[in-house]
């Protein structure tokens, strides 16, 4: 059973949020607390596995209970509740670098929070089940030869969570993850998947050349656009260009216009997947990825907290695989692989 200690100021939150942990019959929630010194006192008491925390609060917030949680010998993970503001993102920002071992955004009105219950309850099951990554000896990083491409959009985050760590160290590709996040968010996603990948993580910079091994997390408010590079040997590799073109399906960044930009560069030498996302985007750039023979895959429904993005690829004819969620990581490595064999 995993102990559950609620953090917010909000009575609304954090009723809601007992609410929807009530059915889950692996997590108890046994407490709540409306301040820091209030969580610290009960995070002693009550000796919780993970604590939701509300980073705003008053007589201490969340940042203060970090900085104290620091100074002990053993700690309950912690997921940070993020409300949608440029403050609040550089705050979370800061809230990873105090120790938080994830973060979560707060929808703004009922439904929406109603909506993130199986969101939150993978994040809290991550934070258990999820090893630790001792990531090896860092190596010298060549221009990759091949590119993985990740869409995802809501219910994506724990997903990311689930396939990153369990991709291999070595793996001789390029991998970029472009999931729907307001602006400010992406780099402290980046920066929670850097703990728990054994690839390096970080958010993509403008003209940044993807390297093997490394994965690059596409910058809210930007289109990540793959460019070519050709090398003195006279193979293609690539580059990522940021663009304030305007937003696709309503977002910046689109999957459709990194997938397709990328087909374009790297053609066979492409993998894409889609994991959970409303709306369309994805379909197209999974077309190109096909249509330039690379190898196109979508998780499985079951997976998904919203199949739509992966809908809208199916729809379209051009899906490779349908795979479960726990085979991603593998059915990426096997393509990769196959498409390491053929280049040579």
């Amino acid at each position: 059973m995993i102990r559950v200690l609620i953090v917010d100021d909000s009575l609304f939150i954090r009723t809601i949020l007992r609410d929807l942990l009530k059915d889950s019959p692996d997590i108890e929630v046994v407490g709540t607390a409306v301040n820091g010194i209030d969580a610290l006192g009960k995070i002693s008491e009550l000796k919780p596995d993970v604590v939701t925390l509300d980073i705003e609060m008053p007589r201490m917030g969340g940042l203060e209970v970090l900085e104290a949680l620091q100074k002990e010998s053993t700690r309950p993970k912690v997921i940070v509740l993020s409300t949608l503001t440029s403050r609040q993102a550089d705050m979370t920002h800061r809230a990873l670098r105090l120790g938080a071992d994830d973060f979560m955004l707060k929808p703004r009105d009922v439904p929406n929070v109603r909506g993130i219950e199986r969101e939150l309850v993978q994040k809290i099951r991550n934070q258990v089940l999820l090893p630790t990554i001792v990531r090896p000896p860092a190596v010298r990083l060549s221009e990759a030869d091949a590119v993985v491409l990740i869409g995802s959009s809501a219910g994506g985050p724990p997903m990311l969570d689930t396939l990153l760590s369990a991709l291999p160290p070595n793996l001789p590709a390029a991998v970029i993850v472009t999931q729907h996040m307001p602006e400010g968010f992406t780099a402290s996603l980046a920066e929670r998947l850097s703990r728990i990948s054994p690839l390096p993580v970080k958010e993509t910079g403008n003209g940044e050349t993807l390297q093997a091994g490394t994965v690059l997390v596409s910058k809210a408010g930007f289109h990540s656009v793959v460019s070519r590079v050709v090398s003195n040997t006279g193979r293609n590799h690539g580059r990522v260009v940021h663009s304030t073109a305007p937003r696709l399906h309503a977002v910046r960044p689109a999957v459709d216009t990194t997938f397709t930009s990328a087909a374009h560069v790297f053609g066979p030498r492409t993998v894409s997947v889609l994991l959970s996302g409303m709306g369309n985007d994805g379909g197209e750039g999974t077309l190109a990825v096909k249509n330039a023979g690379g190898t196109t895959m979508v998780c499985a429904e079951e997976d998904c907290l919203v199949y739509g993005m992966a809908r809208s690829a199916l729809a379209r004819n051009c899906v490779d695989q349908v795979v479960p969620l726990g085979s991603l990581a593998h059915a990426i490595a096997s393509a990769v692989s196959r498409l390491e064999v053929n280049y040579v």
